[in-house]
Parts: structure tokens; C-alpha cells; sequence
């Protein structure tokens, strides 16, 4: 069986900013917190929402030992291999 791969990032980088005043950590980082509880978990059930409208493709939440604080691999799968996957019509299939 033949493979081929393309990876593709979308990174975030956060941030916040203080005060000239501000001391560090008053708020124990509560913005981060707000990220990782709410946007974060939110932001990951939306993507897999839309990709899950898409049948021609599986996916998945793919662990390669990275903690999931820092990073979520999705993979996704069109497989060519069965019957009735469209094989040879293109790439564009819906």
C-alpha cells in the first residue's frame, strides 16, 4: 500500500498584557486558565465538528507524547483503498 502525508500547523501563541505596575502572577495566571477550561475545549469540538461533515474523511486526536497542554495533533484519514472512495475522480470529492 502507498502512502503520502502533508502536515499543516495552525499555531496559537498567547499573551497578556499588564500594568506597568503589575508584580507578576497576582492573578495565578487566571487568563491561561480561561484558555486551557473554556476557549481551548470549545475551539477543538468546533474543528471536529466541521471535519466530522466531511464522511470522505476520518479523524482523530493523534497522541505523540507531547502533553496535551501544549499541543493537539488531529489526523485525519481519506483511505482509497475500499470501494466507492472515489479513487481516480480527484481529490475534490464532497
Amino acid at each position: 500500500m502507498f502512502q503520502e502525508e502533508k502536515t499543516f500547523n495552525l499555531r496559537f501563541a498567547l499573551e497578556a498584557r499588564f500594568p506597568d505596575d503589575y508584580e507578576g502572577d497576582e492573578d495565578g495566571q487566571l487568563w491561561v486558565k480561561e484558555w486551557e477550561q473554556q476557549l481551548k475545549p470549545e475551539l477543538v469540538k468546533m474543528v471536529f465538528d466541521y471535519l466530522r461533515r466531511h464522511p470522505a474523511w476520518t479523524v482523530h486526536v493523534r497522541n505523540r507524547g507531547v502533553s496535551p497542554l501544549d499541543e493537539i495533533e488531529i489526523a485525519m484519514l481519506k483511505d482509497f483503498t475500499g470501494r466507492d472512495t472515489g479513487a481516480g475522480r480527484g481529490s475534490g470529492e464532497r
